[in-house]
């Protein structure tokens, strides 16, 4: 009974930092776990600890009515210490997390937002092509003395180029992958 005990303040510790982090992170934007090892399908942490609470119960009060066959408690025991560990790995990789849902919030935005950026993406680039044209001209026009400052102005404006044609990839690949999930 004493490993049952155990488990009692090791939940009632994961319940309270559940709480916390709720309350600090709000739900996520899909279930965290798995429907086969959360049945609840929760975007918060504290009902997922609440249904292994359940189990601890349910186990708990089948050895007491002396209904707990070997089967039934080797399956609730380790459901009860799969999910335990499934909240301990979640509660450990917060930072990770946070980071997830940074990233996250970059595809969530509307679909007319990203074809507005790959517009504006668009007009940079054709602004830097022209500018990279005239800097290729003014290099070949520069005196000898100057020519290494042109040289060297005309490979900042080919990086700022080779940059807006990077991000505008991106958003290209980011509106894809929204259409195809329409």
């Amino acid at each position: 009974m004493s490993r049952l005990n155990q488990l009692s303040n090791t939940l009632a510790q994961l319940a309270s930092q559940a709480e916390l982090v709720d309350h600090k992170r709000g739900e996520h934007y899909q279930p965290l776990f798995d429907e086969h090892l959360f049945q609840c399908k929760s975007h918060l942490l504290l009902p997922c600890v609440h249904e292994i609470q359940a189990t601890l119960t349910t186990l708990i009060n089948e050895e007491q009515s002396g209904k707990l066959t070997t089967s039934s408690a080797q399956y609730l025991t380790e459901r009860l210490l799969t999910q335990i560990s499934a909240i301990q790995r979640e509660l450990a990789t917060l930072n990770i997390r946070h980071s997830e849902a940074k990233r996250n919030q970059e595809f969530r935005k509307p679909i007319h937002r990203l074809y507005q950026e790959l517009a504006q993406h668009q007009n940079w680039e054709y602004r830097l092509m022209e500018m990279v044209s005239d800097k290729e001209q003014m290099l070949h026009s520069a005196p000898l003395n100057q020519q290494p400052a042109a040289y060297q102005d005309l490979m900042i404006t080919k990086q700022r180029l080779q940059r807006c044609r990077d991000a505008k990839v991106k958003l290209e690949k980011q509106i894809a992958f929204r259409e195809r999930q329409k």
